[in-house]
């Protein structure tokens, strides 16, 4: 899907077509699109193809007077079949003479909404880079703290845990940082790289909001580490509070299973069909009541006193 946005009377109005100056965005576009694309504007069929590609680092290219930006942004996985809740995807940011351009293999919510609010001004092309770059940074930041609650989650519930579903839902979350981490340093890297080169005119009035977003950065990649470090701790620690949950549950049944025997131990002696003590006395039923809570008695003080329960 192609879909073409022009500033006019200060106010971001999508057009049915191309006029200069424009900010076209494009999600996951067929074979016929990409070719369109890329014989309109003059660039290279795999602008748009490595932009798609969810594998692709983050780096810049430049062809002629076009620039090619690949930079990755977290992407929440909705689909309840997906095992990891948070991924990174490539974004592509082809800028141009008259165009900037936006393509990803799938939507992105925060561009959404920055279009919605319109405040992209695609003639400062320099500027609508650099803000991606710092929502990007602060989108990052706020998947961080939705990971970090899911964590304070799971571990309230794992000190009475003696299932793996928990763990498993700690390694989904490892799996979500390992990708965060290797994105953000790639982005880091590419951010800086691209900031010492001539390629985009940096204006006085960008200082701030680059410098913001290098802040930015440098927060999501330490909270990562931070994260990923408690996470691997708390994988260790209550991989043995489950195991030892477990134990305890088996003891308990060990000790009801053996609490169980002792009635039927000693109805099954008065279930035999031969001479017996007392079966001629009417209180015979009743003795085999007392006999068997006395000794049952004893047994869970033995455990007691042993510390076995």
């Amino acid at each position: 899907m192609i879909r073409f946005y022009e500033r006019r009377d200060g106010a971001l109005i999508e057009n049915c077509e191309f006029v200069p100056h424009s900010l076209i965005v494009v999600t996951n576009p067929d074979t016929k699109e990409i070719a369109d694309l890329s014989e309109k504007f003059s660039f290279e069929k795999d602008f748009i193809t490595d932009a798609l590609d969810i594998e692709e680092r983050a780096r810049f290219e430049v062809e002629g007077d076009t620039l090619l930006i690949i930079l990755k942004v977290p992407h929440k996985n909705e689909d309840k079949d997906r095992k990891i809740p948070f991924s990174t995807v490539s974004l592509g940011i082809i800028v141009g003479k008259e165009y900037v351009l936006l393509v990803s293999r799938v939507p992105i919510p925060f561009i959404e909404r920055m279009i919605e609010k319109k405040v992209f001004s695609p003639k400062k092309k320099t500027r609508l880079v650099f803000l991606v770059f710092f929502r990007n940074s602060e989108v990052f930041l706020k998947s961080l703290e939705e990971i970090n609650f899911t964590l304070n989650q799971i571990e309230e519930r794992l000190h009475e845990s003696t299932r793996n579903v928990e763990l498993e839902r700690l390694m989904q979350l490892e799996k979500s940082l390992v990708y965060f981490s290797t994105s953000l340093r790639t982005n880091q890297v590419m951010i800086e790289r691209l900031l010492r080169s001539p390629l985009l005119v940096k204006y006085e009035e960008d200082t701030d909001l680059l410098d913001d977003t290098l802040v930015e950065l440098s927060q999501a990649i330490e909270m990562t580490n931070i994260y990923s470090n408690i996470l691997s701790s708390m994988m260790d620690a209550y991989a043995s509070v489950i195991s030892n949950n477990l134990n305890i549950v088996l003891k308990i049944l060990t000790v009801v299973t053996i609490l169980m025997q002792v009635p039927t131990i000693i109805t099954s002696y008065y279930g035999m069909n031969i001479p017996l003590p007392l079966q001629d006395t009417p209180y015979t039923f009743l003795l085999i009541i007392v006999w068997v809570a006395i000794v049952s008695v004893v047994i869970v003080y033995l455990f007691r006193y042993k510390g076995w329960m």
